[in-house]
């Protein structure tokens, strides 16, 4: 079944989607685009993933916001060569 129109998402994709570890319609919509042009799917987006475990949905309900705040956070690059440009 579509859950986006606008994107011809179904919910078998927000299903897998979700078993990769997207938990909250804003992953969904970040993987996917659902959700970010009419918005009428994000209701049924937030229907199919429930209350089910999410890791960071975890920390924040132990009171562990910054562990969540770092958990978003990518880590810098690793410093390579840096080009020097000669007077």
């Amino acid at each position: 079944m579509y859950v986006c129109s606008c994107f011809g998402i179904t919910d078998q994709q927000v299903k897998q989607h979700a078993a990769d570890g997207a938990c909250t319609p804003r992953q969904i919509a970040s993987a996917t685009k659902a959700g970010t042009d009419c918005g009428s799917c994000v209701r049924t987006i937030q229907g199919l993933l429930g209350r089910g475990a999410c890791p960071r949905r975890e920390l924040l309900e132990k009171g562990n916001a910054a562990a969540v705040l770092t958990a978003d956070v990518a880590p810098e690059p690793a410093a390579g060569p840096r080009l020097v440009e000669a007077a």
